[in-house]
């Protein structure tokens, strides 16, 4: 995949993908807080934190070197 398609990629990522993750595993946690049975506190924290680092290491290969300068443009001259 080139750096242009990847770095759109991840910039689609963030301003879709990510806030319709939030809303569903918000959702879904929400469901099963409203439930009878309710985990205890220590347990409901590491499902957060697990939602909320889990959605990135899939996702990883897609921001891996956005942030550098585009390594198909050729170097220029000063």
């Amino acid at each position: 995949m080139t750096y242009k398609a990847r770095k759109k990629l991840a910039l689609f990522v963030l301003v879709v993908g990510l806030p319709i993750y939030i809303i569903v595993a918000a959702t879904i946690m929400s469901y099963m807080m409203t439930q009878e049975v309710r985990f205890p506190l220590v347990v409901e924290f590491f499902i957060y934190v697990a939602l909320g680092i889990g959605w990135a290491f899939p996702l990883k290969w897609v921001f891996k070197g956005i942030g550098q300068p585009d390594p198909d443009e050729p170097p220029q001259q000063q």
